[in-house]
């Protein structure tokens, strides 16, 4: 369980669940997760973009649980590739919250973190 430092639980899971989308375009695009250095930025910009902020420990245990979330979905169809994991974006690299597949991963980063996982 992550101790909120600054998000809300909400924010923390859409967060999550950006990262752990991020992670699956690296995969998709790389053949690796995301480096440290794109995840750190990943994690700004959703900040940035969604006016929140967060300290660096809560950042650090979302980046990580971010890979295991992403491993967890590396098997589900369409989850490997690009074209398919850019439509789950809309302008801007904001998620799509319209989307199943965008609302599944948040529902399951959601539950990570309420420990129903």
């Amino acid at each position: 369980m992550i101790e909120p430092t600054g998000l809300d639980e909400e924010a923390r899971a859409e967060l999550l669940c950006y990262l752990a989308i991020a992670q699956l375009v690296s995969r998709a695009r790389s053949g690796n997760w995301l480096r440290t250095d794109h995840l750190v930025e990943s994690t700004r910009i959703w900040l940035a973009g969604n006016g929140a902020k967060a300290n660096w420990s809560e950042r650090v245990q979302l980046g990580t649980l971010s890979e295991k979330i992403a491993l967890d979905l590396t098997g589900l169809p369409g989850l490997a590739d690009t074209e398919y994991l850019a439509k789950l974006f809309t302008d801007g690299w904001r998620l799509d919250y319209r989307s199943p597949v965008v609302r599944g991963i948040y529902s399951a980063c959601a539950a990570e973190l309420s420990g129903d996982a």
